[in-house]
């Protein structure tokens, strides 16, 4: 298995331009809404496990991705007990609101991919010298699209993957800004989601670079 420190783990898992966080919901409907995803061409899921609730939810998932060759990832993931855990049932990936080193040590340790969150230059440059490239723009919506390109300039290898205030209404926008993927929340349950989703996937199937 991969670790953070190995650059084509997460390319694969996030080589598409969306990603969904499936944060609050049972777990028949989290299955649903895995579904809706990969039906309408995401692959990246991820579901939070911030409470037992949450975990069960998580773990249905897996189970549903294993019967059809798909992936799960793991989010909110704020201490180190939580990588062991997701690793034991079956994380694909995981992502933390923050960077922390403990955290990263201890993902690196397991070969679990992770994805920690940055909000300042200074995050980035300590989440860089950890040996990460991809990471968590949290809360996207509140630093806005401009941080993005902004941040890029120094940082022109990281991959942002935008997240928190996203949705299909400004996700080209922080697509166009530089970030390699948009995370979608809650905006999933929306009206007419799996046409947009399609929409936005296709907008960016002729632009993407490697």
């Amino acid at each position: 298995m991969g670790s953070y420190l190995d650059p084509d783990a997460l390319d694969v898992l996030l080589a598409q331009p969306v990603m969904g966080i499936l944060r609050g919901f049972d777990p028949k409907r989290t299955v649903e809404l895995c579904e809706l995803l990969w039906a309408s061409g995401v692959d990246a899921v991820e579901v939070p496990i911030q409470d037992a609730r949450s975990r069960a939810s998580f773990l249905a998932a897996v189970d549903r991705a294993r019967e059809l060759g798909r992936s799960v990832g793991v989010g909110t993931v704020i201490d180190v007990h939580q990588v062991s855990w997701a690793l034991t049932y079956g994380a694909s990936f995981a992502v933390s609101p923050g960077f922390d080193p403990a955290i990263s040590a201890a993902a690196a340790e397991a070969g679990l991919p992770l994805v920690p969150g940055v909000a300042t230059a200074s995050e980035i440059q300590a989440a860089r010298a950890a040996g990460h490239r991809w990471l968590k723009a949290f809360p996207a919506a509140q630093l806005g699209a401009g941080w993005i390109a902004a941040q890029l300039a120094p940082f022109p290898e990281v991959r942002f993957v935008a997240t928190g205030g996203i949705d299909t209404d400004n996700a080209a926008e922080f697509l166009d800004a530089g970030a390699r993927v948009v995370a979608l929340g809650s905006a999933i349950e929306g009206p007419e989601v799996r046409d947009r989703l399609a929409s936005l996937l296709a907008s960016r199937k002729e632009t993407r670079t490697p």
